[in-house]
């Protein structure tokens, strides 16, 4: 089912969240959208062998680009991910607390939760960081199922597919090791691509609504856990 969109969230839902005139920005082509926000550092790891005062300065100068530029880019990918939110509740009354609980339990969408470290209290950032990647690299077979069947007047979806892994691959190297980042095998995202065109078409809206509202609090925790890495960091050496 192809369906769009004629959303004024914004003016017609009181109580509804505002989206600020920045947001613009996610209107963008994806190429220069993305020209602005990748990383220049994101293209090697951050973490080297080498423990040599000349590496850990490099590594810091890589961190001082990429953290800022993937705060930037998380943000970018929460709000795009509400803005759709806001379209599907417009357009087809599928909105929070509706009956977002019908497919809860079998989607399995990854979440971060108090035992991840991205918590302020109890922070891990390695621990953190794998699961952020973990978590962005696992949500690419779901945001695809998006882009393949929800057509949006407004949003660019196959951007926010691409950007969401390029945001996974960035914050991969920024973990101590980053083979220990779980990446979906080719079977696994076959399987669940599968399943999820399966859903019957009456479900259909239920599903994205729920993707997209997982998403955007999987991205929401993981603003608040890079802007804190951010902001603790000295990049003292």
């Amino acid at each position: 089912m192809k369906f769009s969109r004629d959303c004024g969230c914004d003016r017609t839902h009181a109580g509804r969240r505002r989206r600020p005139p920045a947001l613009r920005a996610a209107l963008l082509p994806p190429p220069l959208l993305l020209l602005l926000l990748v990383p220049r550092a994101a293209a090697a790891p951050l973490h080297n062998a080498d423990s040599s005062g000349e590496a850990e300065l490099d590594e810091a100068a890589a961190l001082r680009t990429a953290l800022p530029d993937s705060l930037r880019l998380a943000r970018l990918l929460r709000d795009r991910a509400a803005e759709l939110q806001d379209e599907m509740c417009d357009k087809f009354t599928i909105c929070a607390n509706s009956v977002e609980m019908l497919l809860h339990n079998n989607l399995n969408l990854p979440k971060v939760t108090e035992e991840d470290g991205c918590l302020l209290a109890g922070f891990d950032e390695d621990k953190c960081l794998r699961k952020i990647s973990s978590g962005l690299y696992t949500f690419q077979t779901y945001l695809k199922y998006v882009q393949e069947t929800f057509i949006s007047e407004n949003q660019n979806i196959g951007s926010l597919t691409y950007s969401t892994e390029h945001l996974a691959r960035t914050i991969r190297q920024m973990v101590m090791n980053p083979e220990e980042v779980i990446i979906p095998d080719a079977d696994t995202q076959k399987s669940l691509h599968t399943k999820l065109k399966s859903t019957k078409a009456w479900i259909e809206k239920i599903t994205i609504h729920l993707i997209l509202r997982d998403f955007t609090s999987f991205m929401e925790k993981t603003v608040r856990a890079v802007r804190y890495m951010k902001n603790t960091r000295s990049f003292s050496v």
